[in-house]
């Protein structure tokens, strides 16, 4: 019991996480308690609330969860792109042995690149209009490696190659407004790979792309990962993208973690009624549904009025099972099987039972 509530504490922020500070990191990206506050006028916004993850190389976490629940924010917190003067950032980032948020500008910078990158939502508006690709990708790669324009040239044209780019020795020469949606979410994927960067963060890769596109630009980001053994973060609000890509699941509500779990399990046996909506919600193509599909009732919490107790409960259906406990307690994280954590006050017994017999049927 003891370890177990070790464990539990120690996911969750509590004091545990003190004590975590001082232990060195086990993976090769591990989040501890990460916490992203923006102070505003109306009040403090709990964008990221006590986060903590691990990923080995090789790896890919999907993050997933609805508008405003924390993943973007996260996945700018690790880069170190959060402006200290605007943003409370607190906890701690490992990569490789490197701390990241008690890190100065300057040596997170020189990790952005090289160590670590991200592949942005939007690559029209990500990339520079006045600078070809080519120019974009060699500024770079050169930022990081000491070369010649040539050689940076000659590498830009052979990654927007690998990427599947036609012409690459031509498109080199291109703007990213002559490209399409696809072919720019590829240039962007070229750039952000230029320097084999041990860690990709993917924010919504495939958002706006068509779905023939968007399998292709799946099917490159896993050769590119077996080729490079890069560890992958995917954060997106498609349970399909992840469950194409992903080996392990992160779902984040109201700035935290709800529940953790490999794809298969987070697909075939998930615990939270949170992430029992998300599956309810997701069109499915591999077999006809009697039914319509099942929203989610209510919208998502304001991260600057949370509501007291459990973040979800105005719109859980099973909160009224917990004797009042949704209303007033705060469900901490806990590992409840191997590999699998949970923030829900139900009794593991009856969520399966909901499971098997109310929920599973309907998808």
């Amino acid at each position: 019991m003891g370890d177990e509530k070790e464990r539990t504490e120690t996911l969750d922020g509590t004091p545990a996480a003190a004590e975590a500070a001082h232990r060195p990191p086990t993976a090769f990206l591990e989040v501890r308690d990460l916490r992203i506050h923006f102070p505003t006028d109306d009040g403090l916004v709990k964008s990221v609330d006590g986060l903590s993850f691990q990923l080995e190389r090789g790896r890919t976490l999907g993050i997933v969860g609805e508008s405003g629940s924390g993943k973007s924010v996260t996945s700018l917190g690790i880069l170190g792109l959060h402006n200290r003067r605007n943003a409370n950032v607190s906890g701690e980032i490992w990569l490789d042995g490197q701390e990241i948020v008690g890190s100065t500008p300057d040596q997170v910078r020189r990790l952005r690149g090289r160590n670590m990158a991200m592949i942005f939502q939007d690559p029209l508006s990500s990339m520079h209009p006045f600078y070809t690709v080519g120019n974009q990708i060699i500024e770079a790669y050169r930022i990081h490696n000491d070369v010649s324009k040539q050689v940076a040239r000659k590498h830009a044209i052979d990654m927007l190659g690998r990427v599947g780019i036609p012409q690459p020795d031509k498109r080199v020469d291109d703007y990213p407004h002559h490209f399409s949606g696809g072919m720019r979410q590829r240039a962007m994927i070229a750039m952000a790979l230029s320097c084999d960067p041990e860690l990709l963060i993917a924010d919504e890769p495939t958002t706006a792309l068509d779905v023939t596109v968007q399998a292709q630009i799946l099917d490159l980001l896993r050769d590119l990962q077996e080729e490079f053994n890069s560890a992958i973060i995917m954060i997106t609000h498609d349970l399909g993208v992840v469950a194409e890509l992903a080996d392990d699941i992160l779902v984040m509500y109201g700035g935290r973690s709800v529940e953790y779990a490999t794809v298969d399990d987070l697909f075939h046996r998930p615990l939270h009624p949170y992430t029992w909506g998300l599956l309810g919600s997701m069109p499915r193509l591999d077999r006809e549904r009697s039914e319509r599909l099942l929203p989610i009732k209510g919208t998502p919490p304001s991260l600057i009025n949370l509501p007291s107790g459990c973040a979800f409960n105005p719109r859980c259906a099973y909160a009224e099972l917990n004797d009042g406990r949704s209303e007033t307690e705060r469900p901490e994280l806990k590992e409840l099987e191997p590999g699998h954590s949970v923030a829900c006050h139900l009794p593991l017994a009856r969520r399966k039972e909901i499971w098997d017999n109310e929920i599973r049927p309907k998808l």
